[in-house]
């Protein structure tokens, strides 16, 4: 059975490794397969063969229904006019509400178009608060699912396309958008944690754990502070905010104890049925209604099947093995959801039970539970740690530490009142608001402890991706490190370890350049490496207190490379889409030296003027600052600095977004000095730049745009990609190749890769 599971879920990977669907048409095979599963006769070594293709098939259809209902690239930035309803909590954010609106019907100029099922709106300063579950009329325009394509970078797309959200975008402002209706029986679930979810806002007010305790009762983390989601990433303790595995086990588990404790009083009814068949349907219903309240997310679904496998064996009284459970588990919850593999919670949730259950089970120990308590935390994050290292780059040294406290103290005194104080928000709401406070008094207790670790540097193991042959002998030396004491040369786990943790990929050699361009959408961050040094060019846009591009690209992308500090930050000048991701990156990683055209904008460090003339060299590779030059009078646009950069295979030209007149000036300075390789487009592709004068001076092999897919200001312009053609420049665009990444290598070799196409999934845009 076990083998058949795990053909199963690696048939469901093998299709998720292919850039395009496969053509539909073999589905029919399924209807071949599945009977064959049960023809008495078939051999049993044939059986996980063709569950691989069951589940190959089975992600295809899958696929296949999703990938469907895409919107028209045709329809995108059109005005649409759809009717449906909030089918999300919104949320509010600095200037907007944010919610997936399910689409009943879809018009364009009266016209009904294919329905994309579920969209994810934005409504820019609408006054009045939006309730889940009220059916609306409303005028958007949308695009298809897009995201920022980098290196460790956070995929958006496969998020979206796990929760089957079709299209993305905003509310028109105009007078169509109506409501039509307050249905108090339309998705009443969602109702009643939007009402839960006030109660609480209500009860707490403007406390400093009000996002903590809505996500423990509701599931709803979007008024957790970065500084909190920073401190329990730092101390490991990140999962006891989430409604997941261990928190439906604790509320199954106290149900499951209390019922079977009481029923022994019950006398007849025992004689009927058991205390624990009893109990464990009361455990079931227990974490159904707790999942309920979280809105069956993906984790509270796993967490669900995973508990009513063990439950309904209990309540069978069949003996199964743990590791039968967990496979059954597995399996169920790839039927529900095959894309739940896409998932790193996916992973790590079964890879903690599987660690629990190698690692505490058939154990014959004298210790104190307390000594088993504690071994317990040791072995998650020692069992955890290859998967943490290679999706996030990072590790809580001290996350046993953290969890030993946090656990007990959140698990089973937060938990319960918040659940109770929930509860009551809605029947008795004046017994409400003291459990509530309680359970902020018990984080308040606890909180300056979680900071004092993620306050320690030593706290934390950041790197590079381990290099992939390295990852089967670290899971390798985890299971042996894992095995039962008594086991010959357990100590051996860790140099099957060592080698994911300690060989670094190969360094550039003496002259060599790579720089990446990043898709960080309409701005501009691109990094430049050396074999010893690093730079970054600006940082790309802020958008709101939350979500700035230095902390969701910039500083992902510097581990994915395994780079622990800058040389130089270089800031071209002060608009948002240049500088919104500064003060992220300066708190993720060191700085040794800022140079910039604003040096005033900057008070934590003595930032050094960009000045032209300036010239260094690092590992044998030339960097000069070309604009603006002292004591001339540009301003925004036209001080943005200029650098450029050489070796002996080739140049490359950053020039920020200066416009006409910068041009002029630096084609009088310079004139045919300015010839590069590689040009990063000024100003993004606009009018006001890229004259021909100054791009014939150039005469650039490549140009580079830095563009956001459907940029409102319809960059790069027509007129200007004609320029870039006519002078016989290659074009890559961020929008269409996500980050760009080019290497000069010694000898006139110049290299490529376009990291949308070079990892390209059947979900990410054409």
């Amino acid at each position: 059975m076990r083998s058949g599971i795990i053909a199963f879920v690696s048939g469901i990977i093998i299709l998720l490794q292919l850039p395009e669907l496969p053509d539909s048409r073999w589905l029919w095979l399924l209807g071949i397969i599945i009977p064959l599963l049960f023809w008495p006769k078939l051999s049993r070594a044939r059986i996980p063969l063709l569950l691989l293709f069951c589940g190959f098939l089975w992600a295809l259809w899958h696929g296949d229904n999703i990938l469907s209902t895409v919107i028209s690239p045709q329809l995108e930035g059109k005005d649409l006019l759809v009717t449906g309803v909030i089918a999300s909590l919104p949320e509010a954010r600095d200037t907007s509400q944010r919610f997936v609106f399910k689409v009943s019907r879809l018009s364009f100029n009266g016209q009904s178009q294919d329905n994309p099922g579920l969209i994810r709106l934005n409504w820019y300063r609408q006054a009045s608060k939006l309730q889940v579950g009220d059916k609306w009329q409303l005028l958007v325009r949308l695009k298809r699912p897009s995201g920022y394509m980098n290196p460790g970078g956070f995929d958006y797309e496969s998020w979206l396309f796990q929760r089957r959200i079709r299209a993305t975008g905003y509310v028109r402002k105009d007078a169509l958008n109506k409501i039509i209706s307050i249905d108090p029986s339309s998705l009443p679930l969602q109702r009643i944690r939007q009402k839960l979810a006030n109660a609480i806002l209500d009860n707490l007010g403007e406390n400093k754990f009000t996002g903590i305790i809505t996500a423990l009762a509701i599931g709803e983390r979007q008024l957790i502070s970065p500084a909190q989601w920073e401190v329990l990433t730092r101390t490991g303790t990140n999962h006891l905010v989430a409604i997941s595995g261990l928190h439906v086990g604790l509320v199954a588990g106290l149900v499951f104890v209390t019922v079977r404790r009481l029923w022994c009083y019950t006398r007849n009814l025992a004689l009927i049925i058991s205390g624990e068949r009893i109990a464990a349907i009361s455990g079931i219903v227990a974490a159904t209604i707790y999942a309920a309240l979280a809105g069956f997310t993906l984790p509270t679904q796993r967490a669900l099947i995973m508990i009513s496998v063990l439950f309904l064996s209990l309540f069978v009284q069949r003996a199964r093995m743990p590791s039968q459970c967990l496979a059954i588990a597995l399996f169920l919850i790839l039927i529900v959801d095959p894309f739940a593999v896409l998932s790193a919670g996916f992973w790590l949730s079964f890879s903690a039970v599987a660690v629990i259950l190698l690692g505490m089970t058939n154990r014959l120990s004298a210790q104190s539970w307390w000594w088993k308590y504690g071994r317990l935390h040791v072995l998650i994050a020692i069992g955890l740690m290859p998967i943490l290292v290679i999706v996030f780059q990072r590790f809580p040294l001290l996350s046993p530490l953290a969890n030993f406290l946090a656990v007990p103290l959140i698990g089973f005194i937060v938990v319960p009142l918040v659940l109770l104080g929930t509860l009551l928000a809605i029947i008795a709401p004046v017994l409400s608001a003291p459990l509530l406070k309680l359970s902020s008094f018990v984080l308040h207790a606890i909180w300056p402890f979680l900071e004092t670790i993620s306050d320690l540097e030593l706290g934390q193991w950041t790197q590079h991706v381990p290099l992939s042959w390295t990852w089967l002998p670290a899971f390798i030396g985890i299971l042996w490190l894992l095995l039962p004491r008594g086991m010959p040369a357990r100590w051996l786990g860790i140099f099957f370890l060592l080698p994911a943790l300690l060989i670094e990929p190969k360094r550039l050699t003496e002259g060599e350049i790579l720089f990446t361009l990043l898709d960080v959408g309409q701005g501009l961050s691109a990094v430049v490496q050396t074999r010893n040094h690093t730079l970054v060019y600006d940082t790309g846009p802020r958008f709101n207190a939350n979500f700035d591009t230095g902390k969701v690209v910039l500083l992902p992308f510097l581990r994915e490379q395994g780079i622990s500090h800058l040389d130089i930050l270089m800031v071209g000048h002060a608009d948002n889409d240049h500088i919104g991701g500064v003060d992220s990156l300066r708190r993720g990683i060191k700085i040794n030296e800022l140079i910039s055209s604003v040096p005033n904008e900057f008070n934590w460090i003595k930032a050094k003027p960009c000045y032209g003339g300036e010239k260094w060299q690092w590992d044998g590779i030339d960097f000069e600052i070309l604009h603006p030059v002292k004591n001339t009078p540009y301003q925004g646009n036209n001080a943005s600095c200029v650098l450029r950069i050489s070796n002996a295979a080739g140049s490359i030209l950053l020039s920020g977004d200066i416009e006409t007149s910068a041009e002029k000036a630096l084609l009088k300075r310079k004139g045919q000095l300015l010839k590069s390789d590689i040009l990063i487009v000024p100003h993004h592709g606009s009018k006001t730049s890229s004259t021909l004068a100054f791009l014939n001076a150039i005469s650039p092999d490549y140009a580079l745009f830095p563009v956001g897919y459907r940029n409102r200001y319809g960059f790069p312009k027509t007129e200007i990609l004609q320029r870039y053609q006519k002078i016989g420049a290659e074009m890559l665009r961020s929008d269409r190749d996500g980050a760009i990444s080019v290497k000069l290598i010694l000898g006139k070799s110049i290299q490529f890769q376009r990291f949308r196409e070079q990892s390209r999934k059947i979900w990410y845009r054409r």
